[in-house]
């Protein structure tokens, strides 16, 4: 059973943003970090969930993930109060598992 480690980023309040612009330009930045990452891998589509936006990494060892988990969440412009949930894929729902702090 492969280990999945979930990144949850809060979403927080949006400001005014102009026309056309994304109103949390941080989530292209870990995505785009999250598809050029060679120690880990994506699982799947980052989505929302409880008032934040989660991506999901996995093909590595649990330590691995975390410590890739801490580096999403010192990307400049992603926003404090990141966290991550140790999961597995047998888990029916997001947020599901043991709780670390980043």
């Amino acid at each position: 059973m492969d280990t999945i480690v979930e990144i949850h980023v809060p979403l927080g309040k949006v400001s005014a943003t102009p026309d056309g612009s994304h109103p949390f330009p941080w989530i292209d930045r870990v995505d785009d970090f999250l598809v050029n990452l060679e120690e880990a891998e994506e699982h799947d589509e980052s989505d929302e969930c409880e008032g934040a936006h989660v991506f999901f990494v996995t093909g590595v060892p649990e330590a691995v993930l975390l410590a890739v988990a801490s580096r999403v969440a010192a990307l400049p412009g992603v926003p404090g109060g990141a966290f991550a949930v140790v999961s597995d894929q047998e888990a029916e729902e997001i947020g599901v598992g043991r709780r670390v702090e980043l």
